[in-house]
């Protein structure tokens, strides 16, 4: 299966840092634009933030910006997501994505992962 994989959700508390990984399995994402996505329990799926091929270009959502960043390890093969300053709002399970180009939509969506849970609660 081509798919991608998440790492590093988990429970913190507010104020709070964490870093999601999004690697490749049965492929490498080195030439795929990668967003996250997250969603929470009775809400729509809500594109975080997007990082270019070339990692020339990045963009946030009004609601994550000055808190979180996105990056990219080619030697790796992995992006990560750099989410500091954690609110309980920013609870949900967040998944990585892989297309063509920024921003990233749903239907073109080439590879989805399976999603991280992140919990920020004190």
């Amino acid at each position: 299966q081509l798919q991608l994989v998440e790492s590093g959700g988990g429970l913190v508390q507010p104020g709070g840092s964490l870093r999601l990984s999004c690697a490749a399995s049965g492929f490498t994402l080195n030439d795929f634009a990668i967003g996250w996505f997250r969603q929470a329990p009775g809400k729509e799926r809500e594109g975080v933030s997007c990082i270019s091929r070339s990692a020339d270009s990045t963009t946030y959502v009004d609601a994550v910006k000055g808190r979180f960043s996105i990056s990219r390890d080619y030697h790796k093969g992995t992006v990560y997501l750099q989410m500091n300053s954690l609110k309980p709002e920013d609870t949900a399970v967040y998944v990585c994505a892989a297309t063509l180009a920024c921003p990233v939509r749903a239907v073109a969506v080439n590879y989805w992962g399976q999603g991280t849970q992140v919990t920020v609660s004190s």
